[in-house]
């Protein structure tokens, strides 16, 4: 018998709602370091990572309503009050919502490879996306990122590339869930592993002088 999925008014946030710049203290009822996964999936990364670092709060945003409902029950069962998760157009929601230098830390873990040419526009991992990224993040602020797609991981690091004076790369740190021979615990990594696909990792810190 299928589980009911329960829905957990502390837990998921409404862009409808939220009026303006996210004022994070608020949203968790503290201040700390934020970190903000993109594509939050069922919430595996979510409820690992934020059992392992208690003081820091997570923001998760995710498009899908499957997904984002399994997230938001998972979070709320677990009892964790340091994540607060939001269903909406990630790049729209960073742009109009997340104040410059407010994050300390974005995971990005095997994003929409949109793997057609004709569709390589639609990749959250590019210039314009970038550059927002970039303004969101505290100086010394990372972003943490993977994925399974050799040709979206080379557009990675091309545009990353590029902005070469604001970003340093630094050492891929797996995260809290990830199990022996994993990089980042996700279930799409587990999925991918299973079918022998290759995984590609990348991390960046934000300089301080930008």
């Amino acid at each position: 018998m299928k589980r009911e999925l329960k829905e957990y008014a502390d837990v998921a946030l409404s862009a409808e709602d939220l009026g303006g710049k996210l004022d994070f203290a608020r949203i968790f009822g503290r201040a700390g370091p934020v970190h903000i996964e993109i594509g939050s999936g069922k919430g595996t990364f979510l409820v690992a990572q934020a059992q392992a670092q208690p003081e820091v709060n997570f923001l998760g945003i995710e498009w899908a309503r499957k997904f984002y409902r399994h997230a938001v029950d998972r979070i709320g069962r677990w009892g964790l009050r340091n994540v607060r998760i939001v269903r909406t157009d990630a790049a729209t929601f960073l742009r109009d919502f997340v104040p410059p230098e407010s994050v300390d830390c974005f995971h990005i873990y095997f994003p929409d490879p949109w793997p057609k040419k004709r569709h390589h526009k639609r990749r959250l991992l590019q210039s314009a996306t970038l550059e927002v990224l970039i303004r969101c993040l505290k100086p010394g602020g990372e972003i943490r990122t993977a994925t399974d797609h050799a040709d979206y991981f080379e557009q990675i690091r091309q545009v990353t590339l590029a902005c070469s004076d604001a970003l340093e790369e630094i050492r891929f740190e797996r995260p809290a869930g990830a199990r022996e021979g994993e990089l980042t615990g996700t279930n799409y990594e587990r999925k991918y592993v299973k079918q022998s696909r290759p995984i590609y990792t990348a991390a960046f810190r934000k300089r301080e002088n930008v």
